[in-house]
């Protein structure tokens, strides 16, 4: 028997059917992405992040962001900004403007563009300000205020517990964590000690996140951290069954099979189906070849077919290779 608690997983009045979480992935977490991977039983789902500024200032591709389908609710849309005005402002209109069911402020995010600006994990070095922004924006709007953020900035500066302490006393209604620090960037080992930690000293909804690549994986961080949920990241990509896998096995201890190349293909086309629907077809065919990668990971041969796809301009390109992979493996099997 599992030794994880099965109550329900909730933050603010939001209620999620289960504990496992999508990260939010730049570039990655656009509609399209997030409602493929909550049809495949994510309890909550986190879009890209968003910059305040560019939202202030209405910026077309920005507000193109926002979209959210009715399908994906229970959903969290993650905004960034290191200034406190410009960060209220952003959080209102996603508050008022959108139909998110939780507002995230990134404080996590490790490169270069985002620290210089004030922002993401810049903000790990300062508990003050951390509890300065969340009140203001927890403030400012209805909607319950999530953080996500990293263990720390360095070794040296591990505020992990003061950190997610001045959320909590801010007003924050969860906290996900990360267990690398900014330095570590997405390198090294997640330190699961840290999050056991946190959650030891804070009394609001923690998701713990880092190092989840299988279902055991989660099974594991949930136990050894004792979380509310778990987060996953990489491990999504070209691999929605990953989430469906993770929430069978943490509710029945019941393995789920890979699935078939067929299923991977047909996934993957509607996955582009609905990406073109949202950005158009060539926009969708450029940034659907690193989806279309991730779901040709672990099938045999696949470089090949990997570097035709990174050439293709057209929908029936992309259409007539990813079929070609399923059809090489259909006959396969009836030869076999």
């Amino acid at each position: 028997m599992s030794n994880i608690d099965q109550k329900p997983f909730q933050i603010g009045d939001i209620i999620m059917d289960n504990r496992v979480v999508l990260a939010p992935m730049a570039g990655i977490c656009n509609s399209a992405f997030r409602l493929t991977v909550k049809e495949f039983g994510a309890g909550l789902v986190y879009a890209e992040m968003i910059s305040d500024k560019a939202l202030n200032t209405r910026n077309k591709k920005t507000l193109d962001m926002l979209y959210i389908d009715e399908r994906e609710n229970p959903m969290t849309l993650q905004i960034f900004g290191g200034d406190k005005e410009n960060l209220v402002e952003a959080a209102k209109f996603v508050d008022k403007h959108t139909t998110a069911d939780i507002i995230d402020i990134n404080m996590g995010c490790p490169v270069n563009k985002i620290i210089k600006c004030e922002a993401g994990a810049k903000w790990l070095l300062d508990p003050n300000k951390i509890y300065e922004m969340v009140s203001a924006v927890v403030d400012a709007v209805d909607k319950p205020v999530s953080v996500k953020m990293r263990i720390g900035w360095d070794e040296e500066r591990v505020f992990a517990v003061e950190n997610a302490q001045a959320a909590e006393r801010a007003g924050a209604a969860a906290i996900a964590m990360h267990g690398r620090t900014r330095v570590q960037m997405y390198e090294g080992k997640a330190n699961w000690d840290v999050l056991a930690e946190v959650k030891k000293n804070i009394s609001i909804p923690f998701i713990a996140n880092g190092d989840v690549e299988t279902p055991e994986d989660a099974k594991r961080i949930l136990e050894h951290t004792k979380a509310d949920g778990v987060m996953i990241g990489r491990a999504a990509l070209g691999n929605p069954w990953m989430i469906y896998q993770t929430v069978k096995y943490l509710e029945s201890g019941v393995q789920i099979p890979e699935p078939s190349v067929r299923e991977k293909m047909d996934v993957c086309l509607l996955h582009f189906e609905r990406l073109k629907a949202l950005k158009g077809e060539k926009v969708a065919v450029r940034e659907m070849r690193k989806h279309a990668s991730w779901y040709l990971k672990g099938i045999r041969g696949n470089g090949k077919i990997r570097n035709a796809i990174n050439l293709t301009e057209t929908e029936q390109e992309l259409r007539i290779l990813l079929n070609s992979v399923a059809d090489e493996y259909e006959e396969e099997a009836v030869i076999v």
